[in-house]
């Protein structure tokens, strides 16, 4: 097992050498990571940009909020197709081809507000076109850190992304504001154009080793397909997406009601929201310099419990508090706490998936956790409107630190899942139809002869190997016995086309290949005829001579269904 894997093992390693600084001793993420700070500053100057612009262009609040939505909103729509296409294709160019999109229309939005051709609804769709871009950008990205570090480092590389971010989101609004207000909102969409080349060019220097797939990419559609259906059985991530949904849909009270702590709970200004908005950043900065203190104190669990009565706590303090100093330092200290969850939560979503759905599995997480915050934003607004500000936090607050409950009832893994490296076949098998990809659907089907006293661990043994087939991409599996022979065993599943049975016997990991030797150990019979794959409604594999018109209606009448 991985030392990281340990760290998140029932008992917490002692010796691991996760230190946060030590991915930036690789030249290739060093250059992406330093780019990546530029662009987080840009997309932030631009933000701040477009909000100024569209108060000067319509006097309405809902307008004015739904450039935030329209930023944010592609993050949840994109990201699925986002991670398929990551996984499907070369990561390093996925990236380039968002990023290209990002900068493309960041620098339309510039010429049209240089022009002055710029309405509320055009503004909405071009901040919408960016995100997009950045949506298709960040699973590929997020996916392919773990080919520019060791495994070792990829925790306190991943921090290293969240503390670029969070540093860009303490200062970047203020920088913002000053380029708005020396020079316009022109200028604010022109640096954040200017501020992707940097990443552009980091991902161009990039020498990737792609190793392509034998087979050819699967649709769209059945690659999203795929990637959830992975999610779904697999108990780890399942667990870690579900925690991350609760966590985001209470806590997003700190990101929504920001702004009315600052103008209610505190009679400030704008200058104080931006105090709030800075110590939050720090406090997510410092957490992230801790996660290595976290990581080899406590268990994943154990952490996550604890990080979620704190963040509550800290909630609870923001909304009760009437003091700026005092809200500061609960919101530091929130931001800490946040910081080093959802990095937490991020590393195992990460290191439970192989590398084949990598990015599909990331993308989950990142719907799950921006699908929470964009749905909590709205709920605990519409709380604040119904009871106050303060009274919303407090309730926030407290549904925060009674997540920290689902711990007992879904907890979270005890050890990371080991072996996810693809296991290399040695045999393919016999074909004697003229198959195509596409044809299909193929089943399946497994004899097992396994002595009656065998019969309890056997089933059990044959249940987590189901798991197996069903993340790789097998359906409608089931296992009969046989009534006149009940030594006898059969394993069903299909695939819904040639190509889907190939990809699912490629994607088997070491892990599930140890799960199906364990399975075979049970067989006490021989191997020939063991295994059967069959052509179900086979109408398309019927070959006929035209001269034969009556042999070929026969074999329509008995192939069709």
């Amino acid at each position: 097992m991985s030392e990281e894997a340990q760290a998140m093992s029932e008992t917490a390693p002692t010796g691991s050498r996760f230190t946060l600084l030590e991915p930036l001793r690789q030249r290739t993420y060093r250059t992406i990571w330093i780019a990546s700070l530029f662009s987080n500053f840009g997309q932030l100057i631009q933000g701040v940009g477009a909000a100024w612009l569209m108060t000067r262009l319509t006097s309405s609040p809902q307008m004015v909020a739904l450039v935030q939505t329209a930023i944010m909103l592609p993050l949840m729509l994109v990201a699925l197709p986002a991670g398929a296409i990551a996984d499907m294709f070369d990561r390093r160019k996925v990236a380039l081809a968002g990023l290209a999109f990002a900068c493309a229309m960041a620098i339309c939005l510039t010429l049209l507000a240089w022009a002055e051709l710029i309405s509320p609804w055009i503004l909405l769709l071009f901040c919408f076109l960016i995100g997009a871009g950045v949506a298709l950008f960040a699973p590929a990205w997020q996916a392919s850190i773990g080919e520019q570090v060791s495994e070792e480092h990829l925790p306190a590389a991943i921090a290293l992304g969240s503390i670029s971010y969070n540093v860009a989101r303490s200062f970047g609004p203020a920088i913002g504001g000053i380029i708005v207000a020396a020079l316009g909102a022109m200028a604010a969409f022109a640096a954040n154009a200017l501020f992707y080349l940097p990443l552009v060019l980091a991902f161009l220097r990039w020498e990737r080793a792609h190793k392509p797939s034998r087979l050819p990419p699967e649709r769209i559609d059945r690659a999203i397909v795929s990637g959830i259906r992975y999610v779904v059985h697999s108990p780890p991530i399942r667990v870690v997406l579900i925690r991350t949904h609760v966590v985001g849909l209470a806590g997003a009270s700190v990101s929504a009601l920001t702004p009315l702590i600052a103008k209610d709970l505190l009679q400030g200004t704008a200058s104080t929201y931006g105090l709030l908005l800075g110590a939050y950043g720090v406090g997510a900065v410092l957490g992230a310099m801790g996660l290595d203190l976290v990581r080899q104190r406590l268990r994943l669990e154990q952490a996550a419990r604890l990080l979620a009565v704190l963040l509550g706590a800290m909630i609870i303090l923001a909304g009760i508090s009437t003091h700026v100093v005092l809200t500061c330092g609960a919101l530091m200290v929130a931001g800490a706490a946040w910081m080093i969850l959802v990095a937490q939560f991020n590393v195992a979503v990460q290191m439970s998936a192989p590398r084949w759905v990598t990015a599909r599995a990331l993308a989950c997480y990142g719907s799950a956790l921006t699908g929470g915050l964009a749905i909590g934003a709205w709920g605990w607004g519409s709380v604040a409107a119904a009871v106050g500000t303060g009274d919303a936090m407090v309730l926030s607050g407290t549904a925060m630190a009674l997540s920290a409950l689902l711990g007992f009832a879904i907890p979270l893994a005890r050890s990371l899942p080991d072996g996810l490296e693809q296991s290399i076949l040695t045999h393919q098998p016999q074909v004697g139809l003229a198959l195509t990809p596409r044809s299909g659907p193929v089943v399946i089907e497994i004899d097992y002869r396994v002595d009656r006293d065998q019969a309890r661990d056997f089933y059990a043994a044959i249940q987590k190997l189901r798991s197996a087939r069903l993340r790789s991409g097998a359906f409608g599996w089931s296992l009969a016995r046989d009534i006149a022979d009940p030594e006898l065993w059969t394993e069903h599943y299909h695939c819904p086309t040639w190509g889907d049975y190939l990809r699912q016997r490629d994607r088997m990991t070491i892990a599930d290949r140890q799960m199906e030797d364990t399975v075979n150990i049970f067989h006490k019979g021989g191997n020939e005829g063991r295994v059967r794959r069959r052509l179900e409604r086979p109408t398309g594999s019927v070959r006929w001579r035209a001269d034969t018109p009556d042999r070929r209606d026969e074999a329509i009448d008995i192939f069709l269904p």
